[in-house]
């Protein structure tokens, strides 16, 4: 973030310059007020770039297994051009490398989700999916399993057979 703070900063200064060095070439002829004009969207431009440029650059960075499932895009009032074009603010990824089976529990499946945000630290949670019932729950420290390993009290949600990270985790081989 402090890095991003910077290169706003910078790109200002170098707008600024450039409408200075223009003027300077036209023998003063542009309007005083265009430089610290120019210097702000040249700051607004930078940082919605920086906005829209997060998700390709996090996602070129994630591990061979990592499988994006599911994307959150923003809308915001006060930033009017994500209604035409919305960015992406954060996102779920399985870690299929992560998949475990149990020969017992047939139709169910353990991975790893990994919650990245824009402004926010990556977090994991190991989660159970039942592919044939729709549903999965966290696995917590409190969760129970039986001699078979089968999970005895989890927290199930219910969700559809197209929910995104039930898919991902149950499609992966």
């Amino acid at each position: 973030m402090f890095l991003e703070l910077i290169a706003t900063f910078i790109a200002g200064l170098a707008v600024a310059g450039v409408i200075m060095l223009a003027n300077r070439l036209l023998g003063g002829r542009l309007p005083r007020w265009l430089i610290p004009v120019g210097a702000g969207l040249g700051m607004i431009g930078t940082t919605i770039a920086s906005e829209y440029g997060w998700f390709d650059r996090t996602r070129a960075t994630l591990p061979e297994g990592m499988v994006i499932a599911q994307t959150v895009e923003n809308r915001s009032f006060y930033r009017p051009w994500t209604y035409a074009a919305p960015y992406v603010e954060r996102f779920v990824a399985v870690d299929t490398t992560s998949i475990r089976t149990n020969d017992a529990v047939s139709g169910q499946k353990l991975a790893d989700l990994f919650f990245f945000g824009r402004w926010s630290p990556v977090e994991s949670m190991p989660v159970i999916a039942d592919c044939p019932g729709a549903r999965r729950a966290p696995l917590t420290p409190e969760t129970e399993f039986d001699a078979a390993g089968a999970v005895i009290d989890a927290p199930w949600i219910r969700v559809t057979e197209e929910d995104p990270v039930l898919r991902t985790i149950c499609e992966a081989a």
